[in-house]
Formats: C-alpha cells, sequence, structure tokens
C-alpha cells in the first residue's frame, strides 16, 4: 500500500472496472465509489465510455468499449490490456461484471468481485440470448460462479442467493436518504430504471393508455428491444438518465412503480427502485414478489398489485392520486422505514471494511 504525504495511514489503492454497466451505474458510481474515495482510498475507474456527471474529486477514470449483447469480444480485450498494465500498480481490483472473472490470470494482487444479480436466474431475462441455449448457458453460468468463487473473494447484492456464495459478505443496494425532499403530489406516476419485457413493459404501456389526461406515466429508463410496445403507447420515456438525476426528477411523483414479474431472478430480490422511491418520499405500487410485498407490508408504504395486472396499476395510481392523505402517509412511512432499516450509510461501511481487510491479504473464506 502507498502512503500519505506525511508518511503515516496508508492508502489503500483500488482499480474499479466494468464492461457491462454505464459508466454512472447507481451501485457503482453512486455508491461504492463515493464510499471508497470517502474512506480515503485511491480509485481507478474504468468503465464504458459515457458522460459522468460531475465526476467525482480525485477519482481517474480509464474509458473502454462497452460489452453489449453477443458483441463482447473488444470490450474484453481492452479489459484485458488495462488489467495488465494497472493491477499491478493497485493494492485491490474489483470486476463488477461475471466475464470478468475469466481475466483472472491478468490480475495482479487481491481481487474481488461484486455480483450485482444472481447470474444462472438472470438469463431468464436476457432476450439476446436465444431460447434454444437459456438451458446451456445456465449450466455455464453456474459453472463460472464456481470457478469465479475459487479465484476471487466475493461481495453479494441480495441475501437471497447467498446459498451459491456461502463465503460472501452481503453489500446490499440500499439507498442514500436524503434529509428533505419535496412532498409527493398528484398528476405524476414515474417508473424507474431499464424496462423490458420481464420488468413489466406490456403493463406500463398499457397502464399509460388507461391514465385519464391529468396523469402523466413518465419513464426514466433505458428501453430494451423486447418492450418495444412502451415506445408505441402515452409513456412519457426519458431513456437513460443518470440516478443522481433521475431521482431528483422522481421527487415529487403521486407514485413510483415496480411491475417486475414473477421470474427466477427477480424472486427473492429487493427492488432497488422500490428503496429509491421511498427515500425520495414517493408511495410505491409493486407486484408480489416476496421481498417487494414484504417491505410494503412491513412499513405501510404502498400498494401491492397482482403479475400482469394493467387494471390494478392503473387504479391504484389514480386512488392515491385522488387522496391527498393517504398518499402522503405511506410516503412518511416509507421514509421513515428506509432511513432506519435501508441506508446506504450503513452498507457503505461494510464494503469499505471488505476492501481494506482483502487488500491487506485476509479472506473472507472460512
Amino acid at each position: 500500500m502507498a502512503r500519505t504525504s506525511n508518511g503515516s495511514e496508508p492508502v489503500v489503492r483500488v482499480l474499479v472496472i466494468t464492461v457491462v454497466h454505464h459508466p454512472e451505474d447507481a451501485r457503482i458510481r453512486h455508491r461504492q465509489l463515493p464510499a471508497l474515495l470517502d474512506a480515503g482510498f485511491e480509485v481507478t475507474y474504468v468503465a464504458p465510455r459515457g458522460d459522468i456527471t460531475t465526476p467525482p474529486a480525485h477519482l481517474h477514470r480509464i474509458e473502454i468499449p462497452r460489452a453489449d449483447g453477443r458483441h463482447r469480444l473488444a470490450a474484453l480485450r481492452a479489459a484485458r490490456e488495462v488489467l495488465a498494465e494497472e493491477s499491478p500498480k493497485v493494492d485491490l481490483t474489483i470486476v463488477h461484471d461475471p466475464e470478468l472473472t475469466l481475466l483472472d490470470r491478468w490480475i495482479t494482487g487481491p481481487k474481488l468481485w461484486d455480483v450485482h444479480e444472481d447470474l444462472p436466474a438472470q438469463l431468464a431475462d436476457k432476450t439476446w440470448i436465444p431460447s434454444t441455449l437459456r438451458g446451456t448457458t445456465r449450466t455455464a453460468a453456474k459453472l463460472l460462479n464456481r470457478r469465479a468463487q475459487h479465484r476471487f473473494e466475493c461481495i453479494i447484492a441480495e441475501p437471497g442467493y447467498a446459498k451459491s456464495f456461502l463465503d460472501a459478505s452481503v453489500v446490499r443496494n440500499a439507498v442514500n436518504v436524503p434529509t428533505d425532499v419535496a412532498s409527493s403530489g398528484p398528476g405524476r406516476a414515474v417508473y424507474l430504471g431499464r424496462v423490458s419485457r420481464g420488468r413489466g413493459a406490456e403493463v406500463l404501456a398499457e397502464v399509460s393508455e388507461q391514465l385519464p389526461e391529468s396523469i402523466s406515466l413518465e419513464v426514466f429508463g433505458p428501453v430494451e428491444q423486447d418492450a418495444a410496445s412502451l415506445h408505441r403507447s402515452a409513456a412519457h420515456i426519458h431513456g437513460f438518465v443518470p440516478n443522481d438525476t433521475a431521482l431528483e426528477k422522481v421527487e415529487g411523483a403521486t407514485v413510483g412503480l415496480s411491475l417486475l414479474e414473477d421470474l427466477p431472478n427477480y424472486r427473492h430480490s429487493m427492488p432497488t427502485k422500490i428503496l429509491e422511491y421511498l427515500a425520495r418520499g414517493v408511495p410505491v405500487v409493486t407486484t408480489p414478489l416476496p421481498e417487494a410485498r414484504q417491505i410494503i407490508e412491513a412499513h405501510n408504504c404502498g400498494i401491492v398489485v397482482p403479475f400482469g395486472d394493467a387494471d390494478a396499476v392503473t387504479n391504484a395510481i389514480i386512488s392515491l392520486n385522488d387522496d391527498e392523505g393517504e398518499r402522503r402517509r405511506l410516503a412518511e412511512n416509507g421514509r421513515r422505514g428506509v432511513q432506519k432499516y435501508f441506508n446506504w450509510t450503513d452498507d457503505a461501511a461494510i464494503f469499505v471494511d471488505v476492501c481494506q481487510k482483502i487488500a491487506a491479504g485476509q479472506t473472507q473464506r472460512t
């Protein structure tokens, strides 16, 4: 480890790399990087080309091509070169993509894989994979997971797949909770995040047509190819918006929507968008996935609707739009719950501690 200018405390140098995620990815850019920088780490961030809104001070940036769909080789070659060049200069390398774990031989020193999702289950929502190959790819994903665990320390974003990563620490997608937010008002339903068929695109399209003209539906996130029907709907689609900007626009909305289908990758996950809505003072309408239902019922902060039921979603939006007292009561309940149980400050401390220990040569393995 390097030392500070006065030679006292060691400075942990970290290389953070992704070829899949947008450079403004919320978990990487808006949670983990600030946590590392605030802890005094020196950070080099390797990510696909793209603008970063107000880059953090002292963040060193390296741009590489993005791995997208079936077109991944150029990005992986670029990542391999960067890893071979940069990893010997740092104390810890953090990779954020499963495919980067295959480049372990080009990484010098301690290495950590941040497992964002349950990879074998995630493949059910990857439309670029032919359906005839999904069984084969799920098997390959399980083998990749096992291989990576022998070569990397791991952290996971969800306790729901901890059984597949027995020695991994859980660093949740908890959220930053602002001190003050705008009050939830009438006339605007919002959806935050990537839109695909498995994430409720068809229901969103139907809801946008059913809502009265007095209530708009705004979508802040990229729309996948299998969700083309949404482009032909009445929804206002903003496309990708950096997380901090999108969250500012979410404030004051009537309701935030989370319409995930009952797919393996979502079944035991907490949709981060739910926590983000609640942190910004917006009540939630969600499908009845177990984790989503649990937080709504435990904190009385939204409405749970059946899977695929556009009528129920529309009615829930109109109900909250027309009842200011109920809307604000649910919003206040949600903010209190997130502040107490899902505050990123707590998980940031876990993340930094894990990074410090692994950089120092310690292991999580029992």
